[in-house]
């Protein structure tokens, strides 16, 4: 047996059992890459269009203006979804005379709180899986590091001389299952908590948003209704 073998050397001597295992977990190392790129493009452009509504809205933009000029938008998301969703709910409420300013924001807020949640649920996609793969492909990979070295000592079981040269193939295909469960779970882990904070600074800032735009919608209410009593 030669001493040099390839990874696919390696593979082909393996067990139909540790050759699943090892395909499931190169399968799983495809799809949590492309999940990582498709992640990474995703909060880097939210985080770009959070930036310029700031810019935008905190210019001092007329709310009407800003409302028609993002409604006319085939896709909004974030802070864009948030402010849309609020203010339509807002103008709605406005409509009716009869109804007091509390429950014009109370409504408001609830329709900023569930396009955040939409919002929220959109960012967070994907995550779930890099979790799940993050936290069990090394025992994917530990399992067929198992199967792979019973299998490797029953064989040397059976023979009467036994020397390390006849081991060591079998258990080194059966090492490598280990080697590409924590390379399949490296990157996943990593990429989950560096999604994970940045979703959750995202969420922050939106919610501080719909906070604020709560208290200047708050204080136009009160202000109409001041100049409704005069």
């Amino acid at each position: 047996m030669s001493s040099e073998l390839s990874f696919i050397d390696l593979f082909i001597q393996a067990s139909p059992l540790v050759q699943l295992v090892m395909l499931l977990l190169l399968a799983t190392s495809v799809v949590s890459w492309a999940f990582i790129f498709q992640r990474n493009r995703v909060l880097k452009s939210a985080a770009e269009e959070m930036k310029k509504f700031e810019d935008k809205f905190w210019s001092g933009v007329d709310l009407n203006r800003l409302y028609q000029e993002l409604s006319a938008r085939q896709t909004l998301q974030g802070m864009a979804s948030l402010f849309c969703a609020g203010f339509k709910e807002y103008v709605r409420l406005r409509k009716s005379p009869s109804t007091p300013a509390d429950a014009i924001m109370d409504g408001t807020y609830r329709a900023m709180r569930v396009s955040l949640s939409r919002e929220v649920d959109s960012l967070e996609s994907r995550l779930p899986f890099l979790a799940t793969a993050g936290s069990i492909s090394p025992y994917i990979g530990l399992f067929g590091t198992v199967w792979g070295i019973m299998n490797a000592f029953i064989a040397l079981g059976e023979v009467q001389q036994a020397t390390l040269a006849m081991v060591a193939p079998g258990i080194a295909e059966a090492l490598i299952a280990t080697a590409m469960g924590l390379f399949a779970a490296i990157p996943a882990v990593i990429a989950y908590n560096r999604f994970s904070h940045q979703v959750e600074k995202l969420e922050n800032s939106y919610g501080n948003f719909m906070e604020e735009f709560s208290s200047i919608l708050h204080r136009q209410s009160l202000t109409a209704a001041a100049s409704q009593g005069n």
